[in-house]
């Protein structure tokens, strides 16, 4: 059986019980977890290491988050007051905990669903996400990672070409596939409302209900967006339900023709800030 599991934002105790509460079977099924592993939640390492401890059972993708962490280990950026990544940081075997986030895809596919932390773009279908997901995976894998980290950073550009190069393409790339929440009709990425679908200001949409989006028909899943909350569609699944703010922590079943969502209640773990 196929799981895909919103953020979990250093939750592993609602991580566990919602292990338990799927009956979860490392040798039976297969669990994908949709990015933000680490942050703002108490227990970072422990859920890096029970990730880990599952073996060729679980995958993972980088957020946001835990890109942050990258660049705070590599002195590229400070930690946030509301940061807790300390344990990490400050782990004996920090280096194999970093270098081991690095290696994170920032896309995968999965049992017929294209995976992404934030969104897609527009003008990109599932194809040219993975491929342009490749690239930087290239970028944060290689020797030039804390170059890469110097420019990973910013808002701009916000609107694809195809011939963007060098650090714009790749910073356009990270902050479609880890941070997109709202775009104008034309594609261009709006980063200052964070709130849920209802609240988009006049000309702004969801990145996934921009006209002419040519990943449409695609059946996406994606996390990242704890506003937005749960959203089921046939070909649509958003999964980050808040569990570090007092919501929930959500797991879907998505194989043999099966829709089954389950949730477990999270206590509150962080502030706004």
């Amino acid at each position: 059986m196929h799981y895909l599991i919103g953020d979990l934002q250093g939750c592993d105790d609602a991580f566990a019980r919602l292990l338990a509460e799927i009956g979860f079977s490392p040798s039976r099924d297969r669990l994908h977890v949709l990015g933000d592993l680490v942050n703002r939640g108490p227990q970072s390492l422990a859920v890096l290491r029970r990730l880990r401890a599952l073996g060729d059972a679980a995958t993972a993708l980088l957020g946001n988050h835990d890109l942050h962490l990258l660049a705070v280990a590599h002195g590229v950026r400070r930690e946030h007051r509301t940061d807790t990544l300390h344990e990490i940081l400050d782990a004996p075997d920090r280096d194999a905990w970093i270098d081991h986030v690095r290696r994170l895809p920032l896309a995968a596919t999965a049992h017929g669903w294209l995976l992404v932390h934030a969104g897609v773009a527009p003008a990109w279908d599932a194809a040219q996400t993975l491929a342009l997901a490749a690239e930087v995976e290239a970028m944060l894998r290689g020797p030039r990672l804390g170059a890469f980290l110097q420019v990973m950073y910013g808002n701009e550009p916000a609107r694809w070409r195809d011939d963007l190069e060098g650090a714009d393409r790749w910073r356009f790339v990270i902050n479609v596939l880890t941070r997109i929440r709202f775009v104008d009709r034309d594609g261009t990425l709006d980063f200052k409302v964070k709130e849920g679908a209802a609240a988009a200001p006049p000309g702004l949409v969801p990145w996934f209900d921009a006209p002419g989006r040519r990943s449409a028909g695609t059946p996406i899943a994606f996390g990242h967006w704890s506003t937005l909350g749960l959203v089921d569609r046939p070909d649509l699944l958003a999964l980050d339900t808040g569990c570090v703010w007092g919501g929930r922590l959500t797991a879907v079943r998505v194989d043999g023709g099966r829709r089954e969502i389950v949730q477990v209640p999270c206590p509150r773990a962080a502030v706004p800030g």
